[in-house]
Parts: C-alpha cells; sequence; structure tokens
C-alpha cells in the first residue's frame, strides 16, 4: 500500500494508493469521515472500503482532507474538501491516463462531498454512499442524480434518522436513467461500531452485481 503526496489547492495531500495491475482498469476514491470529529483516511469503514475495490482490480486511492494528518492546509467547511477530492481524482486519472471509468465512496461527511464531487465528474459511474448526512448537509444539488449507486444505512444511527436518508433516496428514484439501491444494516449505529465486517458484504455484493458493467466497457476499451 504505497503512500503518496500529490498537490491540493492548499499544498501537499497525503493518501494511500493501490495501483491495479490491469492497463484500463478502472479507478475508485475513497473520502473519509468529518475532520473536525476524528476523521481519517485510516478509519476502520474507510479502509475496509478501499479494499473492496482494491481486491476487485481497481486503481484505488484514499487520502486524507487538507489538515488531517500530514496534508497541508486547514478545515473549510465542505468547499474546500470538495477541491480536495477533485485534485485527488485528477491526481488518479494523471497516472491511469487509459481508465475508462471512476468510482467515488464516501462515509458520512465523505458521502456528501463524494455526491458534490459526482454531479462535476461525468467520468464517475457509480457510487457507495455510506451514512449520508441528508439531515445535516444539502443534496438537492442532486437534481438529476448522474449517475446510479448505493445507499448504506445503519437502522440504530442518532446521528442520521433513517427517515432522511429513506427520503433522499426515494427521490432520487423517481429520476429517469439511473437505478439507486438502498440497503440498511440491522442494528448498526452512525459508525457501524462491531458492524463493519456486515457493511462490507453489503457493499461487495453490490459492486459485484454492478461490477460488470464496468469489465464490460474497460475490455471493449
Amino acid at each position: 500500500m504505497p503512500e503518496v503526496i500529490f498537490t491540493g489547492e492548499k499544498g501537499r495531500l497525503e493518501g494511500r494508493y493501490q495501483p491495479a495491475k490491469a492497463r484500463h482498469a478502472p479507478i475508485a476514491i475513497i473520502l473519509h469521515p468529518h475532520p473536525q470529529f476524528g476523521g481519517t483516511m485510516n478509519n476502520p469503514v474507510v479502509y475496509n472500503l478501499y479494499y473492496q475495490f482494491v481486491n476487485r482490480g481497481f486503481s484505488t486511492l484514499r487520502f486524507n482532507f487538507r489538515g488531517v494528518g500530514r496534508s497541508q492546509g486547514s478545515f473549510d467547511h465542505g468547499q474546500g474538501e470538495l477541491a480536495d477530492a477533485a485534485a485527488a481524482l485528477d491526481w488518479a486519472q494523471s497516472i491511469n491516463p487509459d481508465a475508462r471509468a471512476c468510482w467515488i465512496a464516501g462515509f458520512s461527511f465523505g458521502a456528501w462531498i463524494g455526491m458534490q464531487l459526482l454531479m462535476r465528474r461525468p467520468e464517475v459511474e457509480g457510487f457507495i454512499s455510506i451514512a449520508a448526512p441528508a439531515n445535516l448537509y444539502d443534496f438537492s444539488f442532486l437534481a438529476p442524480c448522474p449517475s446510479s449507486g448505493l445507499f448504506v444505512h445503519g437502522d440504530k444511527d442518532a446521528v442520521v434518522p433513517f427517515s432522511a436518508v429513506t427520503g433522499l433516496v426515494e427521490k432520487l428514484k423517481t429520476q429517469k436513467g439511473i437505478v439507486i439501491d438502498q440497503q440498511t444494516v440491522p442494528g448498526a449505529n452512525h459508525f457501524f461500531d462491531g458492524k463493519t465486517e456486515d457493511l462490507m458484504e453489503v457493499v461487495g455484493a453490490y459492486l459485484d452485481k454492478r461490477l460488470p458493467e464496468t469489465a464490460k466497457k474497460t475490455s471493449a476499451a
């Protein structure tokens, strides 16, 4: 798992990157929870998400937002963190010029940032949004949501009520041309304490369902 440093808007950003073996392999970017509440790229959910993609042949990057770990800068309430995520995708694409697809996966605050990046980058063809904070941040920018993806939530989440995410998902499901999946992890709180393995089973099953699409695009390139 090579350590990498790439350039962001406010200086160096620290990450961990695993290149794929296949030339046309898709890219995955993994985004961590809120920096001011202990979120880092080494969060257990983020770490395990990273390997869900690595083990399926993606060139995969997770990184620390500005002001976290060795990443330069300071917390910017989302706007700067979105710029960081865009810089991460730019960097991953620069060293994988033949990649034909990209996925975004985010946890909590990272899910909010990831969905904004999705709106700005048409090459993103799939997303995983875990514990999306639909009651804390405005997701109305998903009009329309450009790609199919998965929302996963714990039914014991006391930070983001399940009903808030369900309301968002139901709105997105009315849009044509995309398929939005929603899955629940029974007994899981917002941080998936003791439930990370169950969460990864859900994520892995979804990726395995979707990946034939990615594989076809990759092989046809």
